[in-house]
């Protein structure tokens, strides 16, 4: 299930406490996995590997696509921030109304910050995969 960005932003907001040890209902392990799916998928994504990239997405999204040519081109239109960012920066992982959530701050390829929430899923082997993503403008800017 994907959350829209208001509701994910609106329960991350309103998580208690907003210091750091929301982040510890999330184990180290976990979030050094999720971070390597994400940095693994977005590798990917930098050599046009749709198959790859398409690998790190859920079941459900990928059933949503089909393929991964439908994926690779949602991607590159709907997300370029995520498909071809210039900095990446990892952020929170919180639990949020039952779902695993990574903050991830981007620069996009046009200079523009977003912050993108990767909404995980853990699957039954126990791996992780991307359920999907939604964006946020930043103020960030890179010239």
């Amino acid at each position: 299930m994907r959350l829209p960005v208001f509701l994910v932003m609106a329960l991350l907001i309103s998580a208690t406490p907003p210091a750091r040890a929301e982040d510890d209902t999330v184990s180290s392990g976990d979030r050094a996995a999720i971070h390597e799916i994400i940095t693994q998928q977005m590798a990917a994504f930098a050599r046009d590997d749709g198959d790859a990239a398409f690998a790190f997405a859920s079941p459900g999204i990928q059933s949503q696509f089909a393929s991964s040519d439908n994926f690779m081109r949602m991607v590159r239109q709907a997300y370029p921030a995520v498909y071809r960012p210039r900095s990446v920066s990892f952020g929170a992982t919180r639990q949020v109304n039952g779902s695993t959530v990574q903050e991830v701050d981007l620069v996009g390829p046009d200079g523009n910050g977003a912050r993108a929430f990767y909404i995980m899923e853990r699957e039954s082997d126990g791996r992780w995969r991307i359920n999907g993503v939604e964006l946020a403008a930043s103020a960030e800017r890179e010239t």
